[in-house]
């Protein structure tokens, strides 16, 4: 069975997207990228401000609410499903709740063939990129550097502390069945 999904994990700032971008180019199939970012932008306002939707905290501590967790349920199945029907699937994630919120991947994931890939990234250098980009809270690349790693289990772990997004691309590519 070829691999149908490739989930990376890691925290803020880490790599991950220019990490998919660079998957994207050098794995030989298409490859759809989607992430947690995909979610929260199709978010409606009123739900990236208030208790029950998601709300970024001015230290970077990301809070979630239950129609926030409904919503993202309803995301992974859907992300699941376009894998079920013959999409080959990217997957930019933070686990927030680490072990926990791989569980409920795991459960949505279940059947499919998916490569399970831990983004690292030393939280000061993360946190240095982070204010590089402007486009972050600061403080959101620190609180999630390890955080999101907790209790995950991992088919292949690149650090990108030091590695360029290519290298690790190609990295994770030889990895791919």
């Amino acid at each position: 069975m070829t691999t149908q999904v490739i989930v990376l994990n890691g925290g803020s700032s880490s790599g991950k997207s220019g990490i998919v971008r660079c998957l994207q180019a050098v794995l030989p199939e298409p490859w759809l990228a989607l992430g947690t970012d995909t979610l929260v932008d199709a978010l409606p306002a009123a739900m990236r401000a208030s208790d029950g939707g998601i709300e970024f905290a001015p230290d970077g501590e990301v809070i979630v609410g239950p129609e926030f967790r409904a919503l993202e349920a309803a995301w992974i199945a859907g992300v699941a499903a376009m894998a079920r029907a013959g999409a080959r699937v990217v997957v930019d994630e933070v686990f927030l709740g680490g072990a926990g919120s791989q569980a409920e991947w795991l459960k949505a994931l279940s059947g499919l063939r998916v490569l399970w890939v831990g983004v690292r990234c030393d939280a000061a250098v993360a946190a240095g990129r982070e204010v590089a980009r402007g486009d972050r809270i600061v403080g959101m690349a620190a609180a999630q550097a390890d955080l999101v790693h907790r209790g995950v289990s991992y088919d292949l772990e690149v650090d990108t502390t030091h590695a360029e997004a290519m290298d690790c691309a190609r990295t994770i590519a030889a990895h791919v069945k």
